[in-house]
């Protein structure tokens, strides 16, 4: 039987001017109202126009669909009774991050300070998905074996195709803006959590960073939970969307797992190239090709994908959640959410247009 990888879900959500469709400062407004609502769920981010909501510990993907529909309704509702709107998407298709404000924090001016317009220019929204471990020796164990599926699924979510109003020819730009920071991007092999918690040592020693949550890395082994912590999508347009995605890192998880329960173990690929794989799903989302390690060949994207749901498919029933994964099927018929913001504006050429497709998606399922 396995074990038990409980799951906790943080989106971004981009706040929008109902009239022009630009990002807009609410103020902390949101924020405020929320937090009598749904409490230490929601918080403010690093630009004004941005809000981030997070889950409790769910137990199971359906538990992890209620909390997120409930968190959607409720950042609408006071959005909305505000004069705002709410969208998801990993970046705004033309808002300028020069017109953006910073929120006033101690912590995010120390961050300009350090990062100037790195971190000025970061106007972006992600999804983390957190999956619970047993002991940080699993999890950095997982987290070395996982990071090969990590453009897989990156390419399902990938959401950003617009950038201050131009179509970058990337289906997920959000990673492009994000590789401007430091200690980004894919991982590198850990052999020990030791190895790992010395390499934060040092960086802390020499003064890179003051905490480990400065490692921003694609997936990292979270310094103040036992999980394993993905950081690599966009947000996705829609809960379907989001669940969907989660359950598919959860189920890697859990089947690394059983896998070492059987003294077996995964085969772990270079950091390079996975980065090789991690820039096709940046630039193509599911339409390109990844490379195949084992055969070292290209192989279709989706082809990679469906060898994906093979892989976990002996686990998801245990974990509940065949249901929800099954709906990555149907993104590979239909698109992903970057796909769709480029059919809009394919039918409009208006990205006020692909700005209220985005608003409209936002509690499509909740």
């Amino acid at each position: 039987m396995l074990k038990a990888f409980t799951l906790g879900i943080e989106e971004e959500y981009m706040v929008i001017d109902p009239v022009t469709r630009e990002l807009r400062s609410h103020e902390q407004k949101i924020v405020e109202q929320a937090h009598k609502v749904i409490s230490d769920q929601v918080k403010a981010e690093f630009h004004q126009a941005v809000v981030e909501v997070g889950t409790r510990v769910c137990a199971n993907v359906d538990e992890a669909r209620a909390d997120v529909a409930l968190l959607r309704r409720t950042i609408a509702q006071i959005a909305g009774d505000l004069g705002f709107n709410i969208g998801a998407s990993g970046t705004h298709p033309f808002s300028k991050w020069e017109k953006q404000l910073i929120t006033d924090h101690p912590r995010y001016f120390e961050i300009v300070n350090e990062m100037q317009d790195a971190a000025r220019s970061n106007l972006i929204f992600g999804l983390h998905v957190h999956v619970g471990m047993e002991n940080r020796e699993m999890a950095i164990h997982i987290a070395n074996s996982v990071r090969y599926f990590l453009p897989h699924i990156f390419a399902l979510s990938t959401n950003s195709p617009f950038w201050e109003g131009r179509n970058t020819g990337f289906k997920s730009f959000r990673t492009k803006v994000f590789d401007k920071f430091p200690r980004t991007g894919i991982p590198d092999y850990f052999a020990s959590i030791e190895e790992y918690d010395n390499y934060i040592k040092l960086l802390v020693k020499t003064n890179c960073i003051d905490n480990a949550k400065k490692v921003w890395w694609d997936l990292r082994v979270h310094p103040f939970f036992n999980t394993v912590e993905f950081r690599i999508c966009d947000v996705p347009l829609t809960i379907d969307d989001t669940i969907m995605l989660a359950g598919l890192f959860q189920a890697v998880c859990a089947k690394i797992y059983k896998l070492r329960m059987q003294n077996l173990n995964f085969i772990i690929y270079n950091r390079a190239l996975i980065n090789e794989n991690k820039w096709r799903a940046s630039r193509y989302g599911i339409d390109g090709y990844l490379i195949d390690f084992g055969k070292e060949v290209e192989v279709n994207t989706r082809s990679l994908i469906f060898e994906l749901l093979d892989f976990i498919d002996d686990v998801v029933d245990d974990l509940g959640s065949r249901e929800v994964i099954a709906a990555t099927t149907r993104i590979m018929e239909t698109g992903t959410g970057a796909d769709k913001q480029l059919q809009v504006f394919a039918d409009t050429n208006d990205l006020v247009a692909v700005t209220d497709f985005i608003h409209k998606e936002f509690l499509r399922g909740c």
